[in-house]
């Protein structure tokens, strides 16, 4: 059975994000060197970028990462939370700030991870600012395996917001891609993919 489809866009960084068509975007990791990992994003139509993530290299401090356009500005600085308190919970959680105009930082979204201590097996859950959903403590959640490459991204509806994939035959997950639904704010999703990036220890991960 199809999932429901979008009545409005989903802007979650900004409606610039969101095409009024499904997209299908080619995300090409970045080896990790001294001054840090990473990966870009280009757009299968044009092969040109569109997003650039880097790791907690390039910022000189671990749990930290930041996603740029295609002029280079950063669009999410992502941070993953810490402290005592943090270190004795289940779940860590991350945090994604947009820019506005004049730089100031602003609370978009919020990622729990689940702890090795569960085998990562929990859900990967996302909260909004502001809430998207009525009920609950999340709104989007991540469903599948993203080291395979085959994961979902859905909404508290079961909405498919966003589909992770490699080509069939294909065993370098060093190249895949990612479907983005129609409305659904590309920056968000690309904010959520360097996350998941770097909790399993791949190309963002120091």
């Amino acid at each position: 059975m199809a999932s429901p489809k979008l009545k409005a866009p989903v802007a979650i960084i900004s409606k610039l994000y969101c095409s009024p068509s499904q997209v299908v975007l080619t995300v090409r990791k970045r080896p990790q060197t001294v001054t840090g990992g990473g990966f870009v994003v280009t757009e299968d139509s044009t092969q040109s970028v569109v997003f650039r993530v880097e790791g907690c290299g390039v910022l000189g401090s671990q749990g930290e990462l930041i996603v740029r356009d295609r002029a280079g500005d950063a669009l999410l600085l992502i941070r993953r939370k810490e402290g005592v308190v943090q270190a004795l919970s289940i779940n860590r959680k991350w945090k994604g700030y947009s820019f506005d105009y004049e730089g100031i930082k602003k609370l978009v979204f919020k990622l729990k991870e689940p702890n090795s201590c569960l085998g990562r097996t929990s859900a990967i859950r996302i909260s909004t600012e502001p809430r998207r959903s009525s009920g609950g403590d999340w709104d989007f959640e991540v469903q599948g395996r993203f080291p395979e490459k085959a994961c979902t991204i859905v909404d508290h509806l079961g909405r498919i917001m966003a589909q992770i994939g490699v080509e069939k035959g294909m065993r370098n997950m060093d190249l895949y891609y990612v479907v983005v639904k129609p409305g659904v704010d590309q920056a968000f999703v690309f904010g959520v993919i360097a996350v998941l990036d770097n909790i399993y220890g791949e190309s963002t991960a120091c």
